[in-house]
């Protein structure tokens, strides 16, 4: 909860930075912040990445997890159920800009893969290196978004205190219960997933990575762990 609480402030100190300031932020510097944020971010996830004992689990769970996750089209669904909510919310072009910037910065904190991995790894390990990186890129956006829509954006940190801070507690109650080997793989997994996101933010690839089609790859690992020790027992010549 104390990372979710920083990921707010950050939101609200973005989001009052922005209406005091709207006339003097450009887009340009917006880009340019967003880079290297990105850059910060890539680090981030490189080094839970590099943290697995085991590399095998991290490719199975990633490969099987895509597959789910686009069978399901979870990026789609999510994309979907967040234009719904804004259809329902705004009506028509002119619309409130309050009700706009607030469903519109509520989505993007709240929907994505950086919410949902910062917020595990901060229940599990108490680690909140990812939902602190995440406000702060939060914070940049509300600056840019505050300017463009107004005060409804600070709002957004609402949603965001119950959503992250939720998912984070479900997740400390459920970490006694899960072998070590389980969560660091878990924050492994999480941690390609940041990489995605990361290349996402620096426009490194010809088509933007849908990382939320990847989500279900973080949860694997409790499957895989226990699967993997079963079959070293069972059949010592692949161990």
């Amino acid at each position: 909860m104390p990372a979710t609480v920083i990921n707010v402030l950050l939101v609200l100190a973005g989001s009052a930075a922005g209406l005091l300031f709207k006339n003097l932020i450009s887009g340009r510097l917006t880009c340019v912040l967003t880079h290297a944020l990105g850059l910060c971010v890539l680090g981030v996830g490189i080094g839970y990445l590099t943290g697995t004992a085991d590399m095998l689990c991290v490719i199975v769970c990633m490969v099987i997890g895509s597959i789910l996750g686009s069978a399901i089209d979870i990026e789609r669904r999510l994309e979907g159920a967040g234009e719904l909510l804004r259809s329902k919310l705004v009506k028509g072009e002119g619309g409130s800009r309050f009700t706009e910037g607030f469903v519109t910065a509520s989505l993007l904190f709240c929907v994505g893969a950086m919410a949902i991995t910062g917020s595990i790894e901060a229940g599990l390990n108490h680690n909140y290196e990812i939902i602190i990186s995440k406000g702060v890129i939060d914070g940049v956006t509300a600056v840019s978004f505050a300017a463009a829509m107004g005060a409804g954006v600070a709002f957004s940190a609402l949603p965001l205190l119950l959503y992250q801070g939720g998912i984070t507690l479900l997740a400390g109650w459920v970490g006694p219960y899960l072998p070590q080997a389980v969560v660091t793989e878990m924050s492994a997994v999480g941690g390609a997933l940041i990489i995605a996101i990361a290349i996402n933010m620096l426009s490194l690839g010809r088509e933007k990575i849908k990382a939320g089609n990847m989500l279900p790859a973080i949860f694997l690992p409790i499957l895989y762990i226990p699967a993997a020790g079963y079959i070293a027992g069972a059949f010592p010549f692949f161990s």
